[in-house]
């Protein structure tokens, strides 16, 4: 018999046999102590051994019921203890303890969904394995080619493209407007996560935001491929469903329109948003004025209410409720959904309760499709622990800075602020967050004053070959002049362009030419990122010499770089943990 099956035959809980694993973090099968303990993995117990003092067995009322400690000669019996994971070894001469009948609701939470409430679509977590195989059986996949990653790293940066389809399927949904819709990429949000897991940016991107969606080659249902071709100056929403379009096209068009690379993508549908509130009884959402919308059918008081199911969809699709009734005001309210769900998902209404932790997963696998190499219960735990570890706090949403089409008489569409919209692209691109940048500043300001710490060349005797990594064209040019007619560096010289482009200017050195380095980046105003030890080159005299390398955050010859060279936007954006009304 099976875990789950021993469980339900015992009327024990399943989450009850599942215990932490201190070394390595994982959850581990723990039989009763009348079941058989050979094929159980983690540690082994104690035989028992005589003068132990514990109740006898005709006392314990049977196999699996908990023992009542007794106090041996001369000791107290010291107060109950809050629960903590067992060892991996028993001490020599002790019996092992038998694990307590009755588990605190926390570990119980902890097993069934893995600590993850990061975010709605990962909630299945770490759990018994075999329920874990089953929730992967509930998941749908796409193959999306090389328009994705083609594994997740758990070492680094990621960023998981969630695509909400407006694909009438499921029972109750076909009343919803256009019934035959295609599915196109009705609400899409880039989840960027740091590569140190301290913050994450959701960025939002508008459906009607103009962009050129490039060719997509697409796996059709017999398994044979097509390249879907491209089009140009469109809505962004026909990235996915037009034509065949799959989600590797939605994503090859968000690497086209911003110049991020979407590692893997998730996509759910108008049950997803009906079943999830529901699973956890409700989500907490607020507007400022009582709504009445007959399109939606959403009806609401003043103030603060709960909704899940229909109402909770009908709140997420209302954009007659709020603002000037378009899409970008709905996505606002989308952002306040999102941000009040996730704070349910973490509270402690919803960890504590089993119950709703499996509805949850259940309810969120079967909604979910994903691409190919996340698609295994392997990855999907991996994915969400390492969300667990993001702060709500510290989780941005923010939408692309967009202005209306100019190309229109009727304002229908959006195009990017052409400012504003590439320094978002690159903050995320370059893993800068939203929510830390002036702790980031401090922290490169502090390793300048180190790395500059110690013995200066004077400027004549600095050498330095300058390249152009991204910059303006003729920007080494302009830089070189700058250096030797005004800052002294007569020793330096234009080496063309680089091998290739970078975000950030750099300067590479070797360990004996740290004075020199200490020299141009005061001159420079160079951060403590950009400083790169490494290798010396060699200039057109043979002699030894410095790389710089300038990048797309290259302002000008003479203007200095420094940890505000990419600029933090004045953008509307929320956190996570933030308490909105919607208006």
């Amino acid at each position: 018999m099976d875990a789950q099956g021993r469980g339900r035959a015992d009327n024990v809980d399943p989450a009850d046999q599942w215990v932490l694993n201190p070394r390595t973090g994982e959850y581990e099968l723990r039989l009763s102590p009348s079941a058989p303990q050979s094929a159980v993995p983690g540690p082994r117990r104690s035989a028992r051994r005589a003068g132990d003092a514990t109740d006898s067995s005709a006392a314990d009322g049977g196999a699996g019921t908990a023992r009542r400690r007794t106090a041996a000669p001369g000791r107290e019996v010291p107060p109950q203890r809050r629960r903590r994971p067992a060892p991996e070894e028993t001490a020599p001469g002790r019996r092992g303890r038998r694990p307590e009948k009755k588990k605190s609701k926390g570990k119980k939470a902890l097993l069934w969904a893995g600590g993850s409430t990061a975010f709605v679509v990962l909630v299945a977590g770490v759990g018994g394995y075999a329920y874990l195989k089953h929730l992967e059986g509930n998941v749908s996949t796409t193959d999306v080619g090389n328009a994705g990653s083609s594994s997740f790293k758990k070492d680094e940066a990621f960023n998981i493209l969630i695509i909400g389809t407006d694909k009438r399927t499921g029972v109750g949904n076909e009343g919803y407007g256009d019934a035959g819709s295609v599915g196109h990429a009705d609400t899409t949000i880039l989840l960027h996560v740091a590569k140190d897991r301290s913050n994450a940016t959701a960025l939002s991107i508008p459906r009607d935001l103009i962009v050129d969606i490039p060719d997509c080659e697409t796996t059709q249902e017999d398994g044979t491929k097509t390249v879907v071709p491209g089009e140009q100056d469109v809505r962004f929403n026909r990235s996915l469903g037009e034509g065949g379009r799959n989600a590797g096209c939605t994503m090859r068009t968000v690497k086209e329109a911003t110049g991020i690379q979407p590692n893997h993508f998730m996509m759910a549908d108008f049950n997803a948003v009906k079943t999830l509130t529901t699973a956890v009884d409700g989500v907490t959402v607020c507007v400022e004025h009582a709504v009445n919308d007959k399109k939606s059918k959403l009806e609401l008081p003043a103030g603060e209410s709960v909704v899940k199911g229909e109402d909770a969809l009908a709140f997420v699709r209302t954009r007659h409720a709020f603002g000037n009734e378009g899409d970008l005001d709905r996505i606002k309210v989308q952002q306040q959904f999102l941000g009040s769900l996730m704070r349910k998902m973490s509270s402690s209404d919803t960890l504590t309760s089993p119950t709703k932790l499996v509805k949850l997963a259940e309810a969120a696998t079967k909604a979910l499709t994903v691409d190919e190499p996340i698609g295994n219960v392997g990855t999907l735990k991996d994915i969400a622990l390492e969300l667990k570890k993001v702060p709500t706090k510290n989780i941005t949403f923010l939408t692309v800075p967009v202005k209306d089409n100019p190309a229109e008489k009727v304002k229908a569409t959006v195009v990017p602020l052409e400012t504003e919209a590439p320094q978002v692209f690159d903050m995320i691109r370059n893993d800068i967050s939203f929510t830390e940048v002036k702790q980031k500043e401090k922290k490169e300001a502090a390793a300048v004053a180190a790395r500059l710490k110690g013995e200066k060349s004077d400027p004549s005797e600095v050498r330095v070959r300058v390249l152009n990594g991204g910059a303006p064209s003729g920007s080494a040019g302009q830089e070189l002049t700058y250096l030797q007619t005004e800052a002294g560096v007569t020793k330096s010289e234009n080496a063309g362009n680089a091998d290739a482009e970078v975000a950030r200017t750099t300067l590479e050195y070797a360990p004996d030419q740290a004075a020199q380095a200490r020299a141009l980046a005061e001159i420079l105003g160079l951060s403590g990122a950009a400083m790169k030890p490494g290798e010396s080159a060699t200039n057109a005299q043979g002699l030894p010499t410095m790389t710089l390398t300038l990048g797309k955050d290259f302002k000008g010859a003479g203007v200095k770089l420094n940890a505000k060279s990419i600029e933090t936007p004045d953008l509307p954006k929320t956190t996570a943990d933030q308490k909105q009304c919607a208006s």
